[in-house]
């Protein structure tokens, strides 16, 4: 996921992809605490694509 499909989205969809993002952030820290987690190098990537979907947020709050 990249900054120019993001920008593209409206809040609505953005917030929705962010709840997303949360669920599945939430359900690998469960996979990995009970040792289920293959490739640990996914609780980063989900974790900086909730913090693209949060900056794009913002800008587009301050736009308004």
């Amino acid at each position: 996921m990249n900054t120019t499909e993001l920008r593209s989205k409206t809040p609505a969809e953005l917030k929705q992809e962010l709840m997303e993002l949360l669920k599945a952030h939430f359900s690998l820290r469960m996979q990995h605490a009970t040792q289920q987690l293959s490739d640990s190098s996914q609780l980063g990537k989900v974790r900086r694509d909730i913090a693209r979907v949060r900056t794009v947020l913002t800008e587009k709050a301050k736009q308004a």
